[in-house]
């Protein structure tokens, strides 16, 4: 049912704000809430990072570019813990202002360079490398169409579908019907696409499939929200088959383990500073080894 009982104050006040999860990290203003400087690695590249579908975008191409035997893209992953509000932090708030992960230092420049939000970290990395993104103009375009497409739509997949779905503290016919019809709507244009091509930007996998696999074919394979059933994603069979495709690249398998924090203890790697530690450091190995000592 609806609650057609609440009217607008005159002015918003903070405190007449509702709660639902993450409620006690969300706020209205920016800057820091506390001195904590971020950790320093070895690695060119600093992540700072969990692994929500913005987060696996970035620890993808990070992965796919180690696949390709770049060792220059090598990278230390720390896990930020965003429902303790360590985006919230004055070495954080350096990286991003926006207090947002994933947030990107790129050591191997002087001075260091920052990148935030995931779609400018993907589309730095792709032109730093020279990889997933095509030289040529209309492929680039294209890519970039599908890259901008998904940094546009995914408010309404997470901030809007999902947070009234799946976190809001009560559930609302409205809101849900509202988000669900723009969702399935996005999930329709996808679906389009992909009859006609392998991937999202046309047959070369490129940026484009690492920004929207995280939020799109994590949806349709029951991921995240638990709404595939709710959304009927099975309809939707071009994007199930690419979804399914894209799931076994052994890249995004990693991708998906990096600064995950939650989930089977196997599938987590709450840091990541080697390929070693796919295998030795992920959570039941760590609880293993804490057993036999």
């Amino acid at each position: 049912m609806s609650d057609s009982s609440y009217t607008p104050p005159k002015v918003w006040k903070w405190e007449s704000a509702s709660g639902g999860a993450f409620a006690n990290i969300n706020r209205p203003i920016a800057g820091p809430t506390h001195e904590k400087e971020l950790p320093v690695g070895k690695h060119p590249f600093q992540l700072y990072s969990l692994a929500t579908p913005n987060g696996v975008k970035v620890t993808i191409m990070l992965e796919e570019l180690l696949e390709l035997g770049i060792s220059e893209a090598e990278y230390d992953a720390w896990l930020i813990r965003i429902n303790e509000g360590d985006q919230f932090s004055s070495g954080f708030v350096d990286v991003n202002p926006n207090s947002k992960i994933p947030a990107l230092l790129d050591r191997s420049q002087d001075p260091a360079v920052r990148v935030f939000e995931s779609g400018s970290i993907l589309l730095y990395l792709a032109e730093k490398f020279g990889r997933f993104l095509p030289e040529d103009l209309a492929g680039r375009t294209e890519t970039l169409n599908w890259l901008f497409w998904q940094m546009g739509s995914a408010a309404f997949v997470g901030g809007g579908f999902g947070h009234f779905f799946a976190y809001a503290p009560e559930k609302y016919e409205y809101p849900i019907n509202r988000y669900t019809m723009e969702v399935k709507r996005q999930l329709d244009v996808l679906d389009r696409q992909l009859a006609d091509n392998r991937y999202v930007a046309g047959n070369e996998y490129t940026i484009a499939d690492m920004a929207t696999w995280p939020w799109y074919g994590a949806l349709v394979t029951n991921k995240v929200y638990d709404a595939a059933e709710f959304l009927e994603a099975h309809t939707y069979t071009n994007v199930m088959r690419w979804a399914l495709e894209l799931k076994e690249r052994p890249a995004v398998k990693r991708g998906r383990m990096v600064n995950r924090a939650w989930g089977e203890p196997a599938s987590q790697l709450h840091e990541r500073h080697d390929a070693s530690d796919f295998e030795n450091k992920t959570q039941d190995k760590l609880a293993g080894a804490a057993d036999d000592s």
